[in-house]
């Protein structure tokens, strides 16, 4: 142990056995830690302490003689004895297990909680054996729905407020709180106020009874029914770690489990009850052929013959620009890199991306300094959150942020077009008329700001001093669809030149989104974050083609679809009609393609108008990895099999490449990732065995040694501290025991012989490197973050800059779109969960109180909403005043039932600006 180590600990005795806890470590965390459990109820290691329950009594003698005290509220200090088991002890825990079961209704064997329950299992371990209660229980009625996802059964609580204190100091939503007194207090809601929590599934795992339960799982199983797997969240691009249970072939729930370096064991409640579209009505399990009367059944031979049929059709007519493919964020890191190297390395197509026009260019999500979730909540920093809301589209992001600010002092400062979930707990929020992103920044670095979107330069001058004041983490999103991202990309270079000390955490919502950019499925890119220009030579290597020129976005891939200029699209898990901010371009897209092929799990309406259907095994049906927005790749993991014929997404492009007369050399889910830890920088030197429980940053040398710096223990520099192993790259095993014998001989053979030993290792690794491309191939070393050569050989990783975007000026008469995302809407997944469907709020325009004297609008009236430009779609939705909406602009959520805000957004526009008029 170091010096630092030994001032911050201190020794204490456990049941007469020395132990070291942390200085301030508390007495029952210090216990658990070393190996010795105390009983308790409310203690819960991510929470406040409160001492409610007193059931973790035990002996304690700090230097004044024993005594009982609840060790969930004392620190451990120096000196200190304490005594778990001694009979004062065991009659205290008997004394309060008595009377927390006086009134606790015997309902075990229907009880939810049963099998898993800490008052059943600690009433058997350190409980009386007996009760001397013989009066009537309390009753209540049971169960009431608190939510629609939530029952509440009260005469079952024990009041140990865990639950209260999650949603007041964990959530920020104090919805749920203790009413009446004595025997009557129960844990409930305030009248007509339901429990409308983003995170409410989190007080029902850590009830340490059954009184609160989830309606999805409540009566579907017991714990000794199930079995589980851990795995990663796919719901948003946060990677909560979960453990995914089930029955019968049938997932029946989800629970959180605890990483530290990511999501402390919460979920939202999206994440936790979407299990539900696992098995939903209408999942896909047999291929589709469109036919006269609609989708016929066919065999896998006769759609994937047809689907390579069409590609080869495109390729002669049109050569790979008319092949283009939209998709692939909800693919794992390996189907993710199968579907990038059939598109680009064999069909040669670069019309290949992601995302469905609501993200960031991806130069900008993996060219900027990427920051860890830990970095941007780390005490004392400076968090910048540009654009996106945390709430809506990371909760679990969110929750991670509201602990920094409020428990470790992190300064958040908010650029926003509108008011978000965040905006209570920023020291400077920076609410700006949309379009003004770009302006918002550049003032809030100046010297001496001047006015800018709608902020007063004091405003800025404010936030700016803050900014400037540390380090500072970056979350950057896409708060506004209805802007172009080119927007938000513009804003975040100008803070990567301005500041000296930053790093940014991508704000993009998708499953896996990031490790879909870095797999290569964008435009412009290779896998592993190289350009298709720095990287094409090295991938010519690996691949049968590359691409000569950049490709098409999704953007660019719809309308050249809509004009008739592209023969076959390929939609992985997308819905462009549903999810593309633009409709009017979908639609026209998916009616001019040639040929249109979904890949995807579930229908919905964009699969409903494809010529060739191929169902795909979906979550919790397949292994694989994931990427969150930090770079953290982690472990997917197969619990149930896919329905009928399903199949994995990498399977269905290795398939299709057979068919196309090719090999995509990838027989087995174990070659897929050795080939993209083999092929992609940013990838290289990773192994299975790396990723383990908290998985594992990537790229793996980010702050490691670098290249030129090598060693004998670490010949390629590439050796990493994450996951459970130390993985280091494939690369030149011989010069690297080589170098370990040299070592060896210098201690046991003398000087001379181990000059000799070091020398043959050198000239192995000379070897090696002349073996691979050097500069004169026209292939750069790959850099790390701070520039460095990271592994020999290998292509530079993109560096981002943005030019300026030139922004219109609004009229007298138009509003501004604000268009934002729900946590809960109309996408596929929630609508196929039975529990989350009807929990999307519906489309209400909001504007500000000074835009409803000037229209002449009333709150709760009807307004009709239509773009400018004309030519397009219009809705009616109601209309209210809200003072976090900048004046000028009109704010509409996506995809929301009641009113499509895709109907007036131009997606070639850089701003959307319409006119709301009173609905006639």
């Amino acid at each position: 142990m170091s010096d630092a180590e030994s001032k911050t600990s201190v020794k204490i005795t456990i049941d007469g056995r020395e132990v070291e806890a942390e200085d301030g470590e508390l007495v029952i965390a210090a216990a658990e830690r070393t190996g010795t459990y105390i009983p308790r109820f409310c203690w819960h290691p991510r929470m406040n302490p409160v001492g409610m329950c007193r059931m973790c009594l035990v002996e304690i003698d700090t230097g004044r003689g024993p005594a009982l005290q609840p060790s969930c509220m004392i620190p451990a200090s120096e000196g200190m004895t304490v005594v778990t088991d001694s009979d004062m002890a065991k009659k205290a825990q008997e004394g309060v297990l008595e009377f927390l079961l006086a009134n606790h209704p015997l309902d075990c064997p229907v009880c939810d909680k049963g099998g898993e329950c800490p008052l059943q299992d600690q009433a058997y371990s350190h409980g009386p054996g007996e009760s001397r209660f013989i009066e009537e229980k309390v009753h209540f009625e049971k169960p009431i729905p608190i939510s629609d996802l939530v029952d509440l059964d009260r005469e079952r609580c024990i009041l140990c407020d865990r639950c209260t204190r999650f949603a007041d100091e964990v959530a920020g939503d104090p919805l749920i709180h203790f009413i009446d007194r004595g025997a009557q207090t129960q844990v409930n809601t305030f009248p007509d106020e339901p429990f409308a929590s983003y995170f409410s599934g989190n007080t029902v795992q850590i009830c340490p009874v059954g009184a609160l339960t989830s309606r999805a799982y409540r009566f579907k199983a017991r714990p000794w029914d199930l079995d589980q797997v851990e795995s990663t969240c796919t719901s948003c691009s946060v990677g909560c770690r979960v453990a995914v249970q089930s029955s019968r072939n049938q997932v029946l729930r989800y629970q959180g489990v605890d990483v530290d370096a990511v999501n402390w064991g919460w979920l939202c409640d999206k994440g936790r009850f979407d299990f539900e579209s696992i098995h939903a009505e209408g999942r896909l399990g047999e291929p589709l052929l469109r036919a006269d009367e609609g989708h016929v059944t066919a065999t896998w031979s006769d759609a994937l013959g047809r689907a390579a049929g069409a590609i080869e059709a495109a390729l002669a007519s049109s050569g790979p620009s008319g092949v283009g493919v939209i998709g692939g964020a909800q693919l794992t890191n390996e189907s993710a890199y199968a579907w990038a190297k059939l598109a680009k390395g064999v069909i040669g197509t670069d019309n290949v991306d992601a995302q469905l026009g609501d993200g960031l260019p991806a130069e900008a999500v993996l060219g900027l300094p990427r920051a860890t979730i830990d970095q941007a909540c780390a005490p004392g920093g400076t968090v910048v959150v540009l654009g996106v809301d945390p709430k809506e589209e990371l909760p679990v992001l969110y929750l991670r942020l509201r602990h920094a600010v409020v428990e470790d002092g992190v300064t958040l400062v908010e650029v926003v077009p509108h008011a978000t979930g965040v905006t209570g707990l920023a020291a400077h929020s920076l609410v700006h008329g949309p379009g003004a992103v770009a302006d918002v920044v550049a003032q809030l670095l100046a010297e001496s700001p001047a006015d800018a979107g709608g902020i007063g330069a004091a405003a800025l001058a404010a936030a700016g001093t803050a900014v400037r004041s540390g380090p500072v983490t970056v979350i950057l999103g896409r708060g506004n669809l209805a802007d172009r991202g080119d927007l938000v990309a513009s804003a975040a270079s100008r803070l990567a030149e301005g500041l000296d000390d930053v790093r940014f955490l991508s704000g993009l919502r998708r499953g896996n989104v990031h490790g879909a950019l870095a797999a290569g499925l964008a435009p412009g890119m290779l896998p592993g974050s190289v350009s298709l220009d720095d990287g094409r030579e090295w991938f010519h290597d690996h691949w049968s083609t590359v691409p000569s020129d950049r490709g098409l976005d999704t953007e660019g891939i719809l309308n050249a679809a809509a004009d008739g200029k592209l023969d076959v699209l390929v939609l992985l898990g997308a819905d462009p009609l549903s999810d593309f901010p633009d409709h009017d371009l979908a639609r026209r897209a998916l009616a001019g393609a040639r040929t249109v092929v979904a890949v995807d799990t579930l229908p919905n309406p964009s699969v409903r108008q494809a010529d060739i259907v191929l169902p795909a095994a979906g979550y919790a049906e397949s292994d694989g990895t994931t990427t969150n927005i930090e770079g953290r790749i982690s472990r997917l993991s197969q619990k149930v099999t896919p329905p009928g014929t399903a199949r994995a997404d990498w399977v269905i492009a290795a398939e299709l490449a057979y068919r196309l007369g090719d090999d995509l050399g990838l027989e087995s889910l174990d070659d897929v990732f050795a080939e993209l830890a083999r092929v992609a920088p940013s990838h290289h030197g990773l192994t299975a065995e790396g990723v383990g429980i908290d998985g594992v940053l990537v790229p793996l040398d980010r702050d490691d040694a670098r290249t030129d710096a090598r060693t004998a223990e670490d010949p390629v520099g590439l050796q990493t501290s994450g996951g459970d192993e130390e993985p280091t790259a494939d690369v030149d095993p011989e010069a690297a025991e080589a170098a370990a014998e040299a070592e060896a001989a210098d201690t046991e053979a003398g000087e001379a012989e181990a000059e000799a030993e070091a020398t043959e290792a050198q000239a192995d690794a000379e070897a090696a490197d002349a073996a691979t491309p050097d500069e004169g191939d026209g292939v750069e070393p790959v850099a790390d973050d701070e520039g460095e050569p990271a592994g020999p050989g290998l292509p530079a990783p993109v560096r981002f800059s943005a030019t300026a975007v030139a922004v219109p000026s609004p009229d007298t008469y138009s509003l501004r779109l604000l268009t934002t995302r729900k946590l809960y809407d109309l996408g596929t997944t929630t609508q196929a969960s039975r529990s989350l469907a009807k929990l999307a709020p519906g489309a209400v325009l909001h504007l500000h109180p000074h835009d409803f004297d000037r229209l002449g609008v009333e709150a709760d009236g009807q307004v009709t909403v239509s773009n400018r430009e004309g030519g397009r779609g219009s809705v009616t939705v109601p209309v209210r005043p809200s003072g976090t909406v900048p004046k000028g602009a009109a704010l509409l959520a996506f995809l929301q039932p009641g009113g499509q805000a895709a109907e007036l957004i131009d997606a070639s526009a850089v701003v959307t600006d319409v006119r709301v008029e009173v609905a006639r």
